[in-house]
């Protein structure tokens, strides 16, 4: 996969903080963090969307490639 646009990666991390958050919510807590969640979620499928548009690339695989280089940066290189 080519380069992956720092926005792309930043916009997917911001998604999975979104979702981490969610953890040991319930109630009202947990829908307004899901509303979070979600929009979040949609901004980042639309910018990977466009983007595999705009450079002519699969946008499953710009997804995926953006997906693994998110979870790359979280491991800990030390585990």
């Amino acid at each position: 996969m080519a380069d992956i646009p720092a926005s792309l990666i930043e916009l997917e991390r911001a998604a999975e903080l979104e979702r981490a958050r969610l953890a040991g919510l319930t109630g009202a807590e947990y829908e307004a963090q899901w509303r979070r969640w979600r929009e979040a979620s949609e901004a980042v499928q639309a910018a990977i969307t466009a983007h595999a548009e705009e450079a002519g690339l699969s946008r499953y695989e710009l997804e995926q490639a953006v997906k693994e280089s998110v979870r790359r940066a979280e491991e800990d290189p030390a585990e």
